[in-house]
């Protein structure tokens, strides 16, 4: 499947397109452009959402802290930020019902005066969500609040203000963009990096130098517009194009934990509404296990960045500030830290401030290059870079058509899809394929009746089907791809993970063709990305 998009890359043929960045914003702009009948090239340095698209605190919201800042400061742009973001949220559960859900969340309100004003936020974020709204938000007593959550501290509790957001499997909805978009007619590629760009004799933009990373083979391709999408990575890609470039960007690393105790009911999160240090925390039930997150903490860009031990201390106190059960870095079962690519303004005082918007820069040479924003915006954002390089390139093409487009997987989702899966499966296992997959379980039934249905870890639902689904249908083409992205094993029990990675690599390695040497290093590379965090 890659060697087939590699081959069209290499073939000589020009693209109205090439969008560099396979996170979500690289693919929802593939999705978006091609589905408009645009001839779409997209290369990845690394594997589909690899970074910070894999690294989320996966909810599809409209930011309830940014609501609160746009109140306070009477912002303008936050305010826009969150009323789009309300839209977006409700387009989304629309077109990937599989991968998402509506969830209800509750925050605790610990003295009388905080109830009014938090009741009338909530209110107005209900207001603000218009048509798109998944519920209308109510106060909720005190000892329904502790019925709820057994856990939480009462002691200063008063009462409770209850929700709704959207949550969903970040890294599977990229790779489910990716797959729709080549469905579409994308050429995309993973693991091929950009080396260098290319410009005409009137110094236009006019396409790039690749690399594919696994085979070292070097190849051009030409496009008559580059849309950089590459989240942090977007002023190296700029600096490509012109070494003065000024940044755009200032970057923050938002850590995350998965606990394996159950701090909530397992459809309802809690939301701490205020840290001492002005942020808000989520306690979320995700994948089977207790998602606790963010931290926003100033960065440096780097590939692959671990929560620090700070940073995990930190998000333990706030668990045993508010439940109280005994929580300890014994039971933290996988953690992982994001890089945010925020757009920078020299009024905000901290990276917490600054607006999770997006910008459009458009260079001298034509470089369209789209910074910041946020998972649930994605969509809109697509749209928005591909209305601009349409501008930039003098092409034509119709109108934006995924607001209403079903991703793959959802087309025909049945919320009771896994009950046909059942005579081969155990229901969490059915269940697990069904809300992850969609309707596209009818390529994973196939292989469940040739007897891939063996768990890779007794303790989790994934099994040896979907290892080879994710080879043969969505370009999985190393271990860690399958690990930490196909599948969320790695995001939810590093330790499973590891256990797991050898049968992965066997299966891969049938499937692949490798040698003994391939798969070795295949093996060895995830597992270092398994102990040094994910």
């Amino acid at each position: 499947m890659r060697q087939d998009s590699l081959t069209r890359l290499q073939s000589g043929d020009g693209f109205d397109l090439l969008v560099i960045g396979g996170g979500a914003t690289g693919c929802g702009i593939a999705l978006d452009a091609a589905s408009r009948g645009l001839s779409v090239a997209l290369v990845e340095r690394g594997d589909f959402a690899e970074g910070t698209s894999s690294r989320s605190t996966k909810l599809v919201h409209g930011g309830v802290r940014y609501l609160e800042a746009a109140v306070r400061r009477l912002d303008r742009a936050q305010y826009k930020l969150v009323r789009e973001a309300l839209h977006e949220r409700g387009a989304l559960l629309k077109n990937a019902p599989h991968l998402t859900r509506r969830l209800p969340l509750v925050t605790p309100v610990r003295s009388w005066w905080q109830l009014p004003y938090i009741a009338f936020g909530l209110k107005l974020y209900d207001w603000l969500s218009g048509r798109m709204s998944l519920g209308p938000s109510r106060i909720m007593g005190r000892a329904e609040a502790l019925r709820l959550f057994p856990h939480l501290r009462g002691e200063a509790l008063k009462a409770a203000v209850l929700y709704y957001d959207g949550q969903f499997i970040d890294s599977r909805l990229a790779a489910t963009l990716a797959m729709t978009a080549r469905r579409a007619g994308a050429v995309l590629a993973n693991h091929v990096e950009v080396l260098a760009l290319r410009h005409d004799a009137q110094g236009r933009l006019a396409g790039a130098e690749l690399g594919d990373t696994l085979s070292g083979v070097r190849f051009a391709v030409t496009a008559r517009v580059v849309i950089n999408a590459t989240g942090p990575y977007a002023d190296a890609i700029r600096r490509m194009d012109d070494a003065t470039a000024p940044p755009l960007l200032k970057v923050s690393s938002g850590s995350h934990l998965m606990l394996n105790v159950p701090l909530t009911p397992p459809a309802t999160g809690f939301l701490v509404p205020r840290t001492d240090d002005g942020r808000v925390l989520f306690v979320l039930p995700w994948q089977g296990g207790t998602l606790v997150g963010t931290t926003d903490t100033p960065a440096q860009v780097e590939a692959h960045p671990a929560p620090s031990e700070q940073d995990i201390a930190y998000l333990l106190s706030y668990v045993r500030r508010y439940f109280d059960m005994p929580v300890s870095r014994d039971n933290v079962t996988a953690a992982w830290c994001g890089i945010r690519p925020l757009v920078f303004d020299p009024k905000a005082g901290t990276t917490a401030q600054l607006a999770r918007d997006h910008v459009i820069q458009v260079s001298a040479s034509g470089l369209v290059s789209i910074s910041g924003g946020k998972w649930t915006t994605y969509r809109r954002m697509s749209e928005e870079a591909v209305d601009r390089a349409l501008a930039v390139g003098g092409l034509g093409a119709g109108p934006c058509r995924t607001h209403a487009l079903r991703l793959l997987g959802g087309e025909s989702f049945d919320p009771e899809g896994h009950r046909a899966l059942m005579p081969a499966l155990p229901e969490d296992a059915a269940r697990h394929l069904n809300e992850s997959y969609g309707d596209q379980c009818a390529l994973l039934a196939p292989l469940l009746r040739q007897g891939a249905t063996a768990r890779l870890h007794p303790d989790h639902p994934y099994v040896e089907a979907e290892v080879l689904h994710a080879v043969r249908h969505e370009m999985a083409v190393t271990v860690a791809d399958v690990l930490l992205r196909r599948l969320t094993l790695a995001l939810v029990d590093r330790a499973a993970a590891r256990a797991a990675a050898p049968r992965v690599a066997a299966l891969m390695a049938a499937e692949l063709g490798w040698s003994d040497a391939t798969r070795a290093t295949r093996l060895e590379e995830a597992l270092e990305r398994l102990d040094r965090g994910i």
